[in-house]
């Protein structure tokens, strides 16, 4: 299952586009556009996990948690220069490409070794991919990012070649995924004898640290359940910056599990904490506190990775009343101006929010404009759409009825911890909206962890969540074809283990998106890529699987006592290393 990146945490680390300096070191290119400067080494820094994570197997668990703190620790074959969002070399040096774009080729670094001494080569590379990326067993596998077929054989120690069937535009893309051990995991793998799903099991929170080696920046170091992770330096790291100092510039990258926001807010004034994204609803506090001398500042940045939070509703919910009414495309519609965006945009994010388009976010070069769909709020006309489908108020008690006389009535769930979107803020708004167009929902707050697990599970009526985004729409296969792991209002469409999606239940349009993005995998012309993605986007805007409801900006507050603090293209869940430095 992709793991959804909701985006819990904070891009601060500028490790990206390899050069080589006239002696063959690997280095970092500079990025001037990022504003970053020559650092200097030492220091402790200090972030926050709103929960603990569940495990700290990357590819045995969906958990944000885990792969925010994970992301410091191993590293993927290539890598983002997050100054032009290009790939880069990372683990791997340099690769070719046959004429057909079905055969890649790629030449690994050398010299590179795990935390506990071991060389990295090739049959790290081959191992992880049979044994873990394309593993369906695999709780946090990447099968669905790679046409169906593709094998990963060892060619030499250092080159690795990767075989299609068939060509797949956002497929370098996709070897961003992390590369593990395989002396360390080869007993729980299927090369090693054991069943597909027992990788899921090791690497648990009270696993030996010393146990998980990765060939990043940082290492394990100590967990304190519920309280505390600390990852040390890795002193033996391969990267230099442009300026041909070793990497990372910091000693200790420290987690603190803070699950109350207000505890959260309270570490940040007080220097507990050296940063955290916060939502507009919280900037005039911190934005004050700022101004007062609190020794921190607010930054803001548009965001490539950040989708609008939207509403869902259970297609396939367990009441048959409602999974029929939910899964009308009309219902649907009938909602959508009924959300007052305004309110919430003004109200909760403070005005530091725009109207949603879809899941692609406006910086994105795939972006395709759908705001004209979302018409204007407009409780006459969802009240007249809904009297259309004979939804009426038999009783006269304001909650309209289905025709046995049983009340539209359901829960809805959302987060209460979200650091992009407060949940637990927009919640009451839309329940307001609900009931203004008669329907009675009843609101249960969660955690964001707790929120998607019910969701995802198929254990909800209707939900208030969020997604993270990438810039290329294939990298979000799982969440937004039908079928797809993700797709979670719609869960009966996805196949059991071992089959693949039928397309019989799938509405029209369904069909249609499930095929954009099939072809969009299989094709490298740009061009066409881009028609097929503006096309989904479309049909989502009119048929409205989920409907979006604000595109916040991204905001965080970030000690003064930090420096190069890279925030230009909001945050992502992913690699807290390299460049950050304390002020002198």
């Amino acid at each position: 299952m992709k793991r959804s990146l909701i985006a819990l945490s904070l891009l601060i680390a500028a490790s990206s586009a390899i050069a080589a300096d006239p002696k063959g070191a690997p280095q970092l290119s500079n990025m001037p556009k990022l504003g970053i400067v020559e650092g200097k080494y030492g220091g402790s820094y200090t972030l926050m996990l709103p929960a603990a994570p569940g495990s700290f197997n990357y590819y045995g668990i969906t958990d944000n948690n885990a792969y925010t703190v994970i992301g410091n620790v191993f590293e993927g074959l290539v890598e983002y220069n997050l100054e032009t969002y290009k790939m880069e070399p990372n683990l791997a040096q340099s690769w070719t490409v046959s004429d057909d774009g079905k055969v890649y080729t790629f030449k690994l670094r050398r010299n590179v070794k795990w935390h506990d001494g071991q060389d990295f080569n090739a049959d790290d590379v081959v191992f992880t991919f049979n044994n873990m990326i394309l593993n369906p067993e695999a709780r946090g596998n990447s099968a669905a990012g790679f046409p169906k077929g593709t094998t990963f054989e060892k060619v030499d120690d250092f080159t690795v070649r990767m075989s299609m069937p068939s060509p797949s535009g956002a497929i370098v893309q996709q070897l961003r995924t992390f590369i593990m051990p395989k002396h360390k995991l080869l007993k729980f793998s299927i090369e090693g004898g054991a069943k597909p799903a027992d990788i899921n099991t090791p690497w648990g929170t009270n696993t030996n640290l010393a146990d998980i080696v990765g060939t990043g920046p940082f290492k394990f170091t100590s967990y304190t359940p519920d309280q505390k992770i600390v990852l040390g330096k890795n002193s033996n790291y391969w990267k230099s910056d442009a300026f041909g100092n070793k990497l990372p510039y910091i000693d200790r990258l420290e987690y603190l599990i803070i699950k109350d926001s207000n505890a959260q807010i309270a570490q940040i004034k007080s220097g507990g904490i050296d940063a955290l994204n916060i939502t507009g609803a919280l900037f005039p506090e911190l934005k004050a506190a700022e101004v007062a001398g609190g020794g921190f500042k607010v930054i803001r940045a548009a965001a490539l990775f950040g989708s609008p939070p939207h509403l869902s509703f259970n297609f396939d919910a367990k009441d048959p009343d409602l999974a029929r009414l939910f899964a009308n495309d009309k219902f649907r519609q009938a909602v959508q101006p009924a959300v007052n965006r305004k309110r919430i945009i003004d109200d909760i994010f403070n005005g530091l929010a725009e109207l949603p388009g879809t899941p692609t976010a406006p910086v994105s070069s795939w972006y395709f404009d759908t705001r004209s769909y979302l018409g204007n709020y407009d409780l006459r006309a969802a009240n007249a759409a809904l009297d259309a489908l004979g939804l009426k108020d038999t009783n006269g008690d304001g909650i309209r009825n289905f025709a046995g006389g049983k009340e539209i009535e359901f829960s809805l769930i959302a987060p209460n911890d979200n650091a992009f979107f407060p949940g637990h803020l927009i919640a009451p708004v839309i329940q307001s909206d609900l009931k203004a167009i008669g329907m009675k929902a009843n609101l249960q707050i969660l955690t964001t962890s707790a929120t998607f697990s019910k969701a995802n599970a198929g254990d909800f009526e209707a939900a208030i969540y969020g997604f993270g985004n990438q810039p290329d729409p294939q990298l979000r296969k799982a969440i937004w074809q039908p079928g797809g792991d993700l797709y979670y209002w719609h869960s009966s469409l996805r196949p059991k283990a071992g089959q693949a999606i039928s397309k019989a239940n799938m509405k029209g349009w369904e069909k249609r998106i499930f095929d954009i993005f099939e072809e969009a995998s299989r094709i490298t012309d740009q061009g066409r890529r881009g028609a097929l993605y503006d096309e989904w986007q479309l049909l989502n805007a009119k048929y409205l699987p989920v409907i979006m409801i604000a595109k916040p900006a991204n905001i965080a507050a970030v000690s003064n006592k930090i420096g190069n603090f890279v925030y230009n293209l909001g945050p992502i869940p992913a690699y807290v290393t390299n460049h950050i430095i304390f002020n002198k």
